[in-house]
């Protein structure tokens, strides 16, 4: 017997027929992602659970006023963007204590972090946003424009200066 995997909006669909069992597949699916670029904009993982948790309640919340047409995904990434950037607007940002690190890390991958957040942080807030997206979400230009709200070539050209600049940085 093959089992077929449902996709987004077959799920979302099922869901708001009663079938309420369905929401644990969509947040199995997509939690460590959200989860992830939650933590790209917060200061602790805490903070990033916060903001994720209440991704996925507001997207729960609001399942009614969802439109399908395959972009589940991007809805959901655009829902968490704006969190993170409220969350942005009312934190101040502080390095990580070094009790809050993933202890399972090397120094050489700490080493990494801290680089990349150090080139990630001489970006403008939108090349950043975008960079992340792009390379720590593996999402395409297409994507980001739906998430974020502004033109494709927008953000290409956001990200091709950022590319430039980070480039530029790291010599």
């Amino acid at each position: 017997m093959e089992v077929r995997i449902l996709s987004d909006d077959e799920l979302i669909e099922e869901i708001r027929n009663g079938k309420t069992e369905y929401g644990d597949e969509l947040v199995n699916r997509y939690y460590p992602s959200i989860l992830r670029y939650c933590r790209w904009h917060c200061a602790s993982r805490w903070q990033a659970e916060d903001l994720t948790q209440e991704t996925f309640y507001r997207v729960f919340r609001g399942l009614d006023n969802y439109v399908g047409q395959g972009k589940f995904r991007a809805y959901l990434y655009r829902t968490a963007y704006h969190l993170c950037v409220d969350e942005a607007r009312r934190t101040v940002w502080e390095k990580l204590p070094e009790n809050e690190r993933d202890p399972d890390n090397r120094m050489e991958q700490v080493e990494n972090i801290e680089t990349v957040k150090r080139l990630l942080a001489g970006l403008t807030e939108s090349q950043r946003e975008a960079v992340i997206l792009r390379f720590g979400e593996d999402m395409s230009f297409r994507e980001i424009a739906g998430i974020t709200g502004i033109p494709l070539r927008t953000v290409q050209s956001r990200i091709r200066l950022a590319l430039k600049m980070l480039r530029k940085e790291k010599l």
